[in-house]
């Protein structure tokens, strides 16, 4: 059964830094790319940082410089490193996976955490 497990987040004021990590229970797939979203209230999920099974790594223009994705691929996670935290960074934070199993690829979510920037 495939699970995406998060951890990190919670309360920081602006200027400070969090980290978030993933680990993904993949089964029987292998992973393809991995990533994380976020989601403010009235808002859409969005793209925050990915990177693929090359290690090649995308960002929202907000992050660029602020953000660091990362992954472990012995261990299956994903880690986010976010310095320099605005409030506009405050949403709810989602890991994302792409599997694949043969030619078919999914996409799997965490349960999301809680990033609250605020003075």
């Amino acid at each position: 059964q495939v699970q995406l497990v998060e951890s990190g987040g919670g309360l920081v004021q602006p200027g400070g830094s969090l980290g978030l990590s993933c680990v993904v229970s993949r089964g029987k797939y292998s992973i393809e790319g991995m990533g994380w979203y976020r989601q403010a209230p009235g808002e859409q999920r969005e793209l925050v940082a990915d990177v693929n099974s090359d290690g090649i790594t995308t960002y929202k223009d907000s992050v660029k410089g602020r953000f660091a994705i990362s992954r472990d691929n012995a261990k299956n996670m994903v880690y986010l490193r976010m310095n320099s935290l605005r409030s506009e960074d405050t949403a709810v934070y989602y890991c994302h996976a792409r599997l694949r199993w043969g030619k078919v690829d999914r996409d799997y979510w965490g349960q999301g955490t809680q990033v609250t920037v605020s003075s």
